[in-house]
């Protein structure tokens, strides 16, 4: 066995209170031997699916993927399986080494890609880019995609995460809302305060509100924001641990000014609020905005009065000098599929998402679940809901004027630093100094730990 010292750290601060076995993975995890590519499952072997069930559910993969699989290969029995705890269920079968076929490792507690990457626990997926694409044998799978999910879905030269959604986030709101009161979405950060101001004086709704349980959502705005004065640098030096990162004016500007925001506008409670309990409360009229992604629509699906249409708008221009341009957003894909390296079938694991990546599949999981695919072309001649209509314009204006980051996703003790302090942040108990402070000492932690593989871009 390995001594990989570095992901007992990583894991076990993580979810060793729900994982017990979580350090066997960092003892026992072995680069596998990777499978040849092959546009046939091979031997009719069961292929096993764990789905992410979030925001867009899990009946997409029995309603749309698994039938049209079946189409080709119909006596591969498929066994179909769902939770919303991923790592809890998931990561002790990454130590046994038997790990599932496919897995959609989304969602909060999405195992770490860091360290499965590190540990040769990714299956390289670069041989399915170079299969003839599932609708037309003509096109490569990798001229169907978006460019950024092989570029985002890159792991030390190795393509091993299939995004699946164009995740577009930005701040969420109801048009029937703000049609009824004569308000309008704001393009600057005056218009953003004054809005504020004048729903909260009106006494009908809150403002403004956030997961406050799960304090990334305010968080990405925070970020974007200082995107927008800064330029795109300011996210890739985060990403990258470069030194006084966190302290950038930048930084500074917008965690001052989503510091108001938490401090006189939030609505009563959202501290103890999850997603779906915020989400809801808008629902109910209760708080005009709050920030999201594109998923939002849809996991809002049952409890979204009729006519209550969702929209969304960028976060608003800062300064007279922001570094880019109104309508600047973030977007990347999300919604992550792997193939295990150890998978039993992973020959079967790559035909499945072959099949998923096809224009037919992604078309159709687009119009159920109302969102946006990253396979080029999906959701053409479709009707499209308010809020996939409202991103989608949203991301078209951006053009080239958008931003990601990955660092969230590379190092999770980051994340889950982040999390703790932007609910710090925004309910008033950190200043926007401590709270860059925190996360750059926490920044710096990681990048001293030698037993932690760093990524760039």
């Amino acid at each position: 066995m390995s001594d990989t010292p570095h992901l007992s750290r990583r894991q076990l601060l993580r979810s060793a209170a729900l994982v017990p076995v979580a350090g066997a993975l960092a003892a026992c995890a072995t680069p596998a031997p990777q499978t040849p590519a092959s546009t046939a499952p091979g031997a009719a072997k069961a292929l096993e699916v764990w789905i992410f069930d979030g925001g867009f559910g899990h009946k997409y993969a029995t309603d749309i993927h698994q039938p049209l699989f079946k189409t080709k290969y119909p006596d591969v029995a498929i066994k179909h399986n769902f939770t919303k705890e991923i790592t809890k269920v998931l990561q002790p079968r990454f130590a046994g080494g038997n790990p599932p076929d496919v897995i959609d490792n989304s969602g909060a507690n999405a195992m770490d890609f860091g360290a499965l990457a590190q540990d040769g626990q990714l299956q390289d997926l670069t041989p399915l880019l170079d299969m003839e694409s599932w609708d037309d044998p003509a096109v490569k799978v990798r001229d169907t995609l978006d460019p950024a999910v092989i570029e985002i879905g890159t792991y030390d030269g190795k393509f091993s995460v299939v995004g699946y959604v164009n995740y577009i986030y930005g701040i969420w709101y109801s048009m029937k809302a703000f049609k009824d009161n004569g308000w309008q979405p704001p393009k600057t950060w005056d218009d953003f305060i004054k809005l504020c101001e004048t729903i909260k004086k009106s006494g009908k709704m809150a403002p403004f509100t956030y997961a406050g349980k799960h304090p990334g959502y305010a968080l990405d705005p925070i970020l974007v924001t200082a995107a927008k004065i800064g330029g795109k640098e300011i996210l890739l030096n985060l990403d990258n641990l470069e030194d006084g990162a966190w302290k950038a004016e930048a930084l500074k500007e917008s965690a001052t000014r989503w510091a108001e925001i938490g401090a006189k506008y939030l609505m009563e409670g959202t501290a103890g609020l999850d997603h779906v309990q915020t989400q809801t409360a808008q629902n109910k009229y209760q708080v005009a905005m709050l920030p999201s992604g594109s998923w939002l629509e849809n996991e809002q699906r049952t409890t979204t009065p009729p006519g209550f249409d969702y929209a969304m708008f960028p976060v608003p221009d800062v300064t007279g000098s922001d570094k880019l341009p109104h309508g600047a957003l973030h977007t990347q894909p999300g919604e992550n599929f792997i193939v295990p390296a150890k998978a039993a079938n992973a020959k079967g694991g790559m035909e499945y998402l072959r099949a998923m990546l096809s224009k037919k599949a992604a078309g159709e999981f687009s119009q159920l679940v109302s969102t946006v695919p990253t396979v080029k072309g999906a959701g053409e001649g479709m009707q499209l809901s308010t809020g996939v209509k409202s991103a989608s314009d949203a991301y078209a204006a951006a053009g080239e004027n958008t931003v990601y980051f990955r660092w969230n996703a590379w190092y999770l003790q980051l994340k889950d630093e982040s999390a703790a302090a932007t609910g710090e942040l925004m309910s008033g108990r950190l200043t926007p100094d401590k709270f860059l402070e925190r996360m750059q000492k926490k920044a710096d932690e990681i990048k001293g730990d030698s037993s932690i593989k760093k990524f760039k871009r």
